[in-house]
């Protein structure tokens, strides 16, 4: 004699496929890590010590538009605040590699070893709506989480499954790479507001939140960040965001672990 659980499986199955929308939205933003070296690091550690990070967001943003030589010799009318052009030494140029060559942009910077894109953890909100299809434009049925902060997601299942359900583990790795000990990193990190996430789930029945997983890693600046999403065990395909850039800002440092 089948139980009530086999009954009720039997039901969904027949009565067909379910679809789930599911967003994650915050601030968060994108990041590009590079190698540099000790003289690049020293100059705009100073320079950044003195008068913000501006001067490396405006040479980071636009070094593709100019050329070395117009950088040394003070050709170049990028609006800096607290120097010119002329004042950063050839070894400051970290996007500059060839002589007569424009820079790089910053998000294809020789050196980079890491990017990363995604939403901080602390500021992420979830919604997830079921709809009539797993097409973009499927029609909206019934809201079933509406914007829930993640971090109180996370606990309030936590605690309904006395944590034998946690929502952060998925068992992946995210690869980020780290810099190593001892050497000199610059980010530029472009600053965004809105959905970071969104994509489109199957099932059979309703949607079961103790099944939704998200993976959480730390950036190699030290920030939590959502880095893949899943469902019954499944990484879902995440057709991109929709985000608004809030602005730029730069640092230098040395590792120090």
């Amino acid at each position: 004699m089948a139980t009530d659980a086999e009954k009720q499986e039997l039901v969904d199955v027949l009565s067909g496929p379910r679809y789930y929308h599911i967003m994650i939205s915050g601030y968060g933003g994108e990041s590009a890590y590079v190698n540099i070296s000790k003289e690049a690091h020293d100059f705009w550690k100073e320079v950044t010590e003195e008068n913000g990070d501006n001067d490396l967001v405006m040479y980071a943003i636009a070094a593709e538009e100019w050329t070395t030589e117009q950088f040394l010799n003070g050709e170049c009318e990028i609006e800096f605040d607290g120097i010119t052009a002329a004042d950063i030494p050839r070894e400051a140029l970290f996007l500059h590699t060839d002589e007569g060559e424009a820079g790089y942009p910053w998000y294809e910077a020789p050196g980079e070893f890491e990017h990363v894109w995604g939403v901080g953890s602390e500021s992420a909100r979830v919604y997830v709506e079921e709809v009539d299809s797993d097409e973009y434009n499927s029609k909206h049925i019934a809201d079933v989480i509406n914007g829930e902060d993640l971090n109180e997601l996370i606990n309030r299942v936590g605690d309904e499954t006395e944590w034998e359900v946690e929502l952060t583990d998925v068992g992946e790795v995210s690869g980020t790479a780290y810099p190593e000990k001892g050497s000199y990193v610059f980010q530029l990190y472009s600053s965004e507001k809105g959905t970071f996430f969104e994509g489109w789930i199957e099932t059979v029945g309703d949607f079961d939140v103790k099944k939704f997983r998200v993976h959480i890693d730390e950036a190699p600046n030290g920030e939590d960040t959502v880095f893949g999403v899943y469902y019954d065990g499944k990484e879902i395909d995440n057709n991109g965001g929709d985000t608004n850039g809030k602005g730029y800002y730069a640092s230098v440092w040395e590792q120090e672990f």
